[in-house]
C-alpha cells in the first residue's frame, strides 16, 4: 500500500490538509466477565431493554462454567491493545468496553485527564449493524455526556469487512484448517462462514441502504473462498450460516443456524466442513463455545469431519491495518484498499445508517414511499431498478420495529416513527447529530427519504 502523502503511519503525526488532527487512538470492545461472579451481571448488561428471557441468561451463563466464569475476550483484546501500542508508538492507545471493564466512560475520562483532544476509535466489529456499528456510536455518545466538559473529541475508523489486512489472515487460516481434515475428505470440504445471527429487524436496516450485515458477510465470504481456492488449487463450495442466538423465541432472526446448517449438509451426503469464524475478529465465547463446543458436537453426531479456522486475533497484518484506517482519517490521499465491490466503507456514517427507528426501519413495517418500494419476501429481496442493492422486507418485521435502541439516559429520542429527530450540527460540523451519535452527517442522507409524517 501506499499513502501518497510520505507520512509516517505509525507516529502521532498531524493530519494533512485536509485531514483529521488525531492524539489517541481507543480500541472499543464488548467487553466480558473477569470471573463467576461477574457473569450474570455482565448478561444483564447485554441483554438490557431486549426482553431476554432468564431462562436464557442461565443457559448462556453455563457456558462460562467451561472457562471458570472468564471471558477469553478480556485477555484477547490486552493482546490487541500491546500490539497496537507497539505499533503505533508514541501514539497513546486506550481501551473501553461496552458491557464491562474498562467501560467506555472510564476510557474517556482517562483520555480528558491526560489531555488528550481528539482520539479515533477502532471498534472490534467488521460489519454494519445496529449493535457492530451504530450502537457503539451510541456508546461513545453517552460516555462523552457521562464525562462531560473537556473530554475529547471522538471520531470513528471505517469498517473493515473487505480489507487486505482483514481478508488475508482469514485466508491463511482457511487453507490451515482444510489440511488439518482427514485427507480422504478434505478435497470436498464446504467452507461454513459463520457470523453472529441478528434479529431480522437489525438486518433489513443496516448500513444506508438495508441489507448490509449480509451482504457484507457474503461478499467477504466470497473474497476468501475464491483465494483459498486460488491457493489450494481447487475450489470449495461454500455458504453462510449465522450463531449465538439470543432475544425472544419468537421473534425473527437470521437464518439458518451453524447447527441446522450442519445437519442439513449431513442429509446432503456431505463429509466435511470447515467452520470460518468470519464475523469475529478473535476467539471470544461465541467461537470458543458457540462453535468449538456445539457446532463441533453437532458435525460428530452426524458423521461430519469438521475443523474451524481461526480469527485474525493480534496477526501483524490485522494490526498494520489498524494504523492503515488510522491513516486514512488523517491524511485524504492515503489509499483506501477494499478487495470487493461492497467496500472500502464510509468514514462517517450516513443519516440513519443501521437506525431500527429511522426511514428504512418505517418502509420495511409500513411499505410506505412509492419511490422506494419495498418488496416482500425477505431479507434478501433485490430492488427493482436498482441491481445488486436490497432492500428491507415487510415480511416477518415485528411491528414493535420503530424505536429501539433509543430512550437509554443521556441520548435523544426518536420522533413519530419515520420522524426521526435530528438535533442539528455539533461543534460546528455541519450536518453531524449532536447528541444521539458519534459522527452521523446528515448531508449524505438519501434525498428521496420520505417526508415527515408518511
Amino acid at each position: 500500500m501506499t499513502n501518497g502523502a510520505g507520512a509516517d503511519r505509525a507516529g502521532a503525526d498531524r493530519g494533512g490538509p485536509g485531514g483529521l488532527d488525531v492524539d489517541a487512538l481507543l480500541l472499543v470492545s464488548f467487553g466480558g466477565p473477569e470471573g463467576p461472579d461477574d457473569v450474570m451481571p455482565f448478561l444483564r448488561n447485554v441483554t438490557r431493554g431486549r426482553a431476554v428471557p432468564e431462562l436464557r441468561l442461565a443457559e448462556v451463563a453455563a457456558h462460562y462454567d467451561h472457562f471458570d466464569g472468564r471471558s477469553p475476550i478480556n485477555d484477547q483484546n490486552r493482546a490487541l491493545l500491546a500490539a497496537l501500542r507497539e505499533r503505533l508508538a508514541p501514539l497513546p492507545v486506550y481501551w473501553g468496553n461496552r458491557n464491562w471493564a474498562p467501560y467506555l466512560a472510564d476510557a474517556v475520562a482517562r483520555m480528558r485527564a491526560d489531555g488528550v483532544r481528539r482520539a479515533a476509535c477502532f471498534v472490534t466489529a467488521a460489519f454494519a449493524s445496529y449493535s457492530g456499528c451504530r450502537q457503539y456510536r451510541e456508546d461513545l455518545a453517552e460516555a462523552l455526556r457521562q464525562v462531560g466538559p473537556g473530554a475529547p473529541d471522538l471520531v470513528k475508523l471505517r469498517l473493515f469487512f473487505d480489507h487486505p489486512g482483514f481478508v488475508e489472515p482469514m485466508v491463511d487460516h482457511c487453507v490451515r484448517a482444510v489440511g488439518s481434515l482427514p485427507a480422504e475428505v478434505r478435497d470436498g470440504a464446504r467452507l461454513v462462514f459463520t457470523a453472529h445471527a441478528l434479529p431480522l429487524e437489525q438486518a433489513v436496516v443496516s448500513g444506508p441502504d438495508g441489507g448490509a450485515y449480509e451482504r457484507q458477510l457474503r461478499a467477504t465470504a466470497e473474497v476468501i473462498a475464491a483465494r483459498v481456492g486460488a491457493r489450494l488449487g481447487r475450489s470449495h463450495p461454500w455458504q453462510l450460516a449465522f450463531c449465538s442466538r439470543s432475544g425472544p423465541p419468537g421473534a425473527p432472526w437470521l437464518e439458518p443456524d451453524i447447527n441446522d446448517a450442519l445437519a442439513v449438509l449431513a442429509e446432503d451426503g456431505e463429509q466435511a466442513a470447515v467452520i470460518v469464524p468470519v464475523g469475529f475478529v478473535s476467539d471470544h465465547m461465541e467461537v470458543v463455545y458457540d462453535l468449538d463446543v456445539e457446532a463441533v458436537r453437532t458435525a460428530g453426531e452426524h458423521g461430519i469431519a469438521v475443523a474451524r479456522a481461526g480469527t485474525v486475533g493480534t496477526d501483524p497484518r490485522f494490526v498494520d491495518m489498524v494504523a492503515d484506517l488510522l491513516a486514512e482519517r488523517r491524511h485524504p490521499d492515503w489509499d483506501r484498499p477494499a478487495l470487493s465491490e461492497e467496500g472500502p466503507a464510509h468514514d462517517v456514517c450516513p443519516l440513519h445508517c443501521c437506525d431500527p427507528a429511522g426511514p428504512l426501519a418505517f418502509w420495511a413495517r409500513t411499505g410506505v414511499n412509492g419511490s422506494r418500494a419495498v418488496m416482500t419476501g425477505g431479507a434478501g429481496t433485490r430492488a427493482h431498478g436498482r441491481p445488486g442493492v436490497r432492500r428491507p422486507a415487510a415480511a416477518g418485521v415485528p411491528a414493535d420495529l420503530c424505536g429501539r435502541g433509543h430512550g437509554r439516559p443521556g441520548l435523544s429520542g426518536p420522533g413519530p416513527c419515520g420522524q426521526p429527530n435530528d438535533p442539528g450540527p455539533a461543534d460546528g460540523r455541519p450536518g453531524d447529530e449532536a447528541t444521539i451519535l458519534v459522527e452521523e452527517r446528515a448531508s449524505v442522507a438519501r434525498p428521496d427519504s420520505p417526508p415527515a409524517g408518511e
